[in-house]
């Protein structure tokens, strides 16, 4: 058994951290525009995506564990949290940003894990700039195309 580590606790508290700001504004602007996934969702998906990859390098320091295995287990489990948050109803689909934008938090926070800060800080912002950015074209789109618009 491991002895107990300030030192460590301190630096994993610090990188989870980090997933969890960057990972906020994302968050804000889902809860903000009324989708199922918002303020608490992404930077839990971040955060825990972050730790599952902490884990997975300490655990290769001790037992020699394959680290693209638990990375690759994580982009399959957090799919999974993304295809919730899709809906089909007859001719509509709608959550699909949605899901692509939890896809990606998961990969801020690997990121962070990974210490690659310069990665994680563009997942962030792309994904919160398209938001931001694209929202004024989407009203436009749905206005020109009605409904329908929803769907592409």
């Amino acid at each position: 058994m491991q002895e107990f580590d300030w030192t460590q606790t301190l630096h994993f508290l610090k990188l989870i951290g980090i997933s969890y700001v960057l990972a906020l504004p994302v968050g804000w602007d889902r809860d903000k525009a009324a989708r199922g996934a918002g303020i608490r969702t992404f930077p839990l998906v971040a955060c825990a995506s972050c730790a599952y990859c902490l884990i997975a390098v300490s655990l290769n320091q001790t037992l020699d564990v394959d680290v693209s295995r638990i990375v690759q287990g994580i982009v399959t489990g957090i799919g999974f949290i993304g295809g919730g948050a899709i809906m089909k109803s007859d001719n509509r689909v709608e959550g699909t940003s949605t899901a692509a934008s939890i896809w990606g938090t998961g990969a801020l926070g690997t990121a962070v894990a990974f210490q690659r800060y310069e990665i994680a800080i563009v997942i962030a912002l792309i994904t919160f700039l398209t938001f931001v950015g694209f929202k004024q074209v989407k009203k436009e789109e749905s206005k020109e195309y009605g409904d329908d618009a929803k769907e592409k």
